[in-house]
């Protein structure tokens, strides 16, 4: 018997999805969530096979709710998300459902979930293309807390091994993420990729310091510095038109 669990924002878009699941007697649905932050519970409580999960949804959306779960279910994306997300998906393995979907189209996703291993969460978050809300906040999870950081509100981002350290005015917070995924996720934004293992944003700071007769580095509102790299402090400098 596969474990189910529907999160959808919209109350008419889980209603098709258990109307049709009436005929697939080897699915049980364990619980329906309104938005990602339930959606995550329900997934820690339950342990599901199986997850259809929309995209757009308000406080998370289904890219970042997947980024905060331990356990991986398989995934049925039901969304009425652009085609440019749609190729994403087509090329991770994982199946979607563009709204609105017929029955035919859903009973071939479930058949597929039925017979094929889940894929990788990584691997289909690497493969995703981007959305707006990765440039401008970041979804954490904290002493189990899930907390939204607003991009404005980042100092600097620092590279940890296989994670990323994010510094704010007053947290660091720790993400599952590579420096070289966000500096191509923040490459419109005010980041500079400073140094192999710091991202700044120039908000934050305040000059430039010379440390020595080559060496320089990025001394910063609240006092911190952070060393600048040749290839960063030439950066930094077009960036700043200096």
């Amino acid at each position: 018997m596969l474990k189910v669990i529907l999160i959808d924002d919209e109350p008419l878009a889980r209603s098709l999805v258990k109307e049709y699941l009436q005929n697939h007697a080897d699915v049980q649905i364990v619980q329906e969530c309104n938005d990602g932050f339930e959606g995550i519970k329900a997934i820690q409580a339950h342990q599901p096979d199986l997850v259809f999960l929309d995209i757009q949804m308000p406080k998370l959306n289904g890219f970042e709710m997947l980024e905060l779960i331990d356990h991986n279910p398989a995934i049925i994306f039901t969304t009425a998300f652009d085609d440019y997300a749609l190729k994403a998906f087509e090329a991770s393995a994982i199946d979607y459902l563009l709204k609105p979907f017929s029955k035919e189209r859903f009973d071939r996703a479930v058949e597929k979930v039925k017979t094929q291993q889940a894929p990788n969460h990584e691997t289909l978050l690497e493969s995703l293309a981007k959305q707006p809300e990765e440039s401008t906040r970041i979804a954490v999870k904290t002493n189990g807390n899930i907390v939204i950081v607003p991009i404005s509100e980042v100092v600097y981002l620092e590279a940890y091994d296989d994670y990323v350290k994010i510094h704010t005015g007053q947290h660091i917070h720790v993400k599952k993420k590579t420096m070289a995924w966000y500096e191509k996720t923040l490459e419109n934004t005010k980041f500079v990729r400073i140094h192999r293992s710091y991202l700044l944003n120039l908000d934050f700071l305040t000059r430039i310091a010379q440390t020595d007769k080559e060496s320089y580095s990025a001394v910063l509102k609240n006092g911190h510095t952070l060393a600048l790299s040749k290839n960063g402090y030439a950066l930094l400098k077009e960036r700043l038109e200096m």
